[in-house]
């Protein structure tokens, strides 16, 4: 199977690695439990960790979550969702095994009080996802995401390059040009999904803008190598094997200190229904 962040999610080998690297670094919890707190689930009977795949944001709403709440977690990859049934078995918590794009033939419509999605929205169709979380959302209901900042297009100010060098990423594209002629793209990507488009979506499906914030999410080279490791992440992107991208993985590591921190940039959005429909 192909190893890529969009279309490698259900292989067992990338969502073992995810579960392990979820459970041993703060990345994904960390992230979970700021969208969960933003949703305001206090007094929620419907939530959905929408790409929830081994449960990590799941996990932070059923803590934050009534005990009489039902949580949804939706996912298309059941490899990933096998590994989340076995770490998380709370009652509330329902495992449904379908693409973001048809969340609304999983809810009652109008019935959601909260939609929250992690590090993931940007590999959906987004008009399509919008769409759909409008339609089982209840008034007043939160729709909450977030966006890497590569795909939004922003920069959080404190994002600098790492002390004493170059970045990891960097290096890695280094040593794949030296050894394998691999050269990255030079020319600028637009972004997909600035926060003007962002506005534009929700707009149209008729959700309102309630907060738009650029946070930044400091990890260490330790981490981030980590996370680098895991399949459907591993660089450069391109024809070499896991083996070979591990393999200058590991050369770029000896070039840099894996206490050192860096910082991503992430776009939080937080929607929400109309209390009063016109």
């Amino acid at each position: 199977m192909t190893h890529d962040a969009l279309t490698g999610w259900n292989d067992e080998t990338s969502a073992a690695a995810y579960a392990e690297f979820a459970g041993a670094f703060p990345m994904y919890s960390a992230s979970s439990r700021d969208l969960a707190v933003r949703a305001n689930l206090t007094h929620s009977r419907m939530i959905i960790d929408l790409c929830g795949g081994t449960g990590t944001t799941a996990e932070a709403i059923l803590a934050l979550a009534p005990s009489n709440a039902t949580v949804i977690s939706l996912d298309t990859s059941a490899a990933m969702q096998r590994i989340g049934r076995r770490l998380l078995t709370d009652s509330r918590l329902t495992w449904v095994n379908t693409p973001a794009e048809y969340l609304s033939a999983h809810a009652p419509a109008h019935t959601v009080d909260a939609v929250v999605c992690n590090s993931a929205l940007w590999k959906t169709d987004v008009a399509s996802v919008v769409a759909a979380v409008r339609h089982v959302l209840r008034p007043g209901g939160r729709f909450v995401f977030n966006i890497g900042g590569q795909f939004a297009g922003v920069a959080h100010p404190d994002a600098l390059v790492p002390p004493g060098g170059p970045s990891l990423s960097a290096l890695i594209h280094q040593i794949a040009t030296r050894e394998y002629g691999i050269v990255p793209p030079t020319a600028l990507t637009p972004p997909k999904l600035p926060l003007a488009a962002i506005s534009r979506l929700l707009t149209e499906a008729g959700l309102d803008l309630v907060s738009s914030e650029v946070i930044g999410q400091r990890t260490t080279n330790a981490e981030r190598a980590a996370w680098l490791s895991i399949p459907v992440f591993a660089h450069p992107e391109g024809v070499l094997s896991y083996e070979q991208k591990m393999a200058i993985l590991t050369e770029a590591l000896t070039h840099t200190n894996p206490n050192d921190v860096t910082l991503t940039s992430w776009l939080v959005i937080v929607a929400e229904v109309p209390e009063q429909l016109t």
